[in-house]
């Protein structure tokens, strides 16, 4: 029996009643997890809707995919639901429907949640063989709605994946001192947490499946409408573990140090222009 109830499982759609006193059963354990409010919950949706999702995972990047092959982010690529097929373009639109975000308030007490019709960064994520993201603090601020960051959750796409395989989930202190957290991304366990300034997470064990198969999930980012003129927006801040390889992001540390130093009229035209350069 999975925990979320859908009464149509091809186009992933809600049961409305259902949901309405859904994850209240899991709120205590949410908000006293360690080291930042998280839930992990197996189980969760209806299996024959992620094997949906499997069949349909795209094979080519669409016009709005965000591929990065650097040291932060190895072999990893999202694919935006707008350009998937009905069925499950569909499902992506019931993440962001009022039954939905009920389920989410319910578990974590964050109310007036708010969706991203516009999927930065959300959707469909692949990370392929020899891969991996680096342990990070997520951006918190949405531009196009003038939103604050609230929620990640993550639904996982990899049957029969198990820890050798790489690619799990941790979640790190405040001081990214001790890894407190390692979750395998297993099939059909969803993961939910708060996204603040200090709740650093990643993937940074590369993957490394026998068959070459890649981890696969799905991204769903929620908000909130309590972005203040006073607070100041990041980029994903990437942060390195004690004693290993990994690698400082010395651009967002620039940035960082450029922002606060900086007026900001110079700092938003040395932005613009170093944007353009890239390109």
């Amino acid at each position: 029996m999975p925990y979320l109830p859908m009464n149509d499982t091809k186009f992933g759609t809600f049961e409305v009643d259902a949901l309405k006193e859904k994850g209240l059963d899991l709120h205590e354990n949410y908000k006293t997890a360690e080291p930042f409010p998280h839930i992990v919950v197996d189980d969760f949706l209806p299996p024959d809707v992620l094997d949906s999702c499997l069949a349909a995972f795209p094979s080519v990047a669409d016009p709005d995919s965000m591929t990065f092959d650097r040291d932060q982010e190895r072999f990893k690529t999202s694919f935006n639901p707008d350009y998937l097929p009905a069925h499950i373009r569909a499902l992506f639109y019931s993440f962001n429907s009022r039954p939905f975000l009920k389920f989410l308030e319910n578990l974590t007490g964050i109310k007036q949640l708010i969706p991203d019709p516009f999927f930065l960064g959300g959707g469909f994520h692949e990370i392929k063989q020899g891969g991996h993201l680096s342990v990070h603090a997520d951006f918190n601020f949405h531009k196009p709605m003038h939103l604050e960051r609230r929620l990640n959750v993550l639904i996982y796409l990899n049957r029969d994946w198990k820890s050798e395989y790489g690619g799990a989930l941790e979640l790190w202190d405040k001081g990214m001192k001790n890894q407190i957290c390692s979750i395998v991304p297993e099939f059909n366990r969803c993961v939910v947490f708060t996204t603040t300034g200090d709740s650093f997470h990643g993937n940074p064990e590369p993957v490394n499946h026998p068959d070459n198969i890649p981890r696969r999930s799905i991204a769903l980012y929620y908000y909130t409408a309590t972005w203040e003129h006073s607070s100041r927006s990041h980029d994903t801040q990437f942060k390195t573990r004690p004693d290993s390889a990994d690698k400082a992001d010395w651009g967002v540390k620039t940035k960082a140090v450029m922002q606060e130093v900086m007026p900001p009229l110079l700092f938003r035209k040395v932005n613009a222009l170093t944007h353009k350069l890239k390109r």
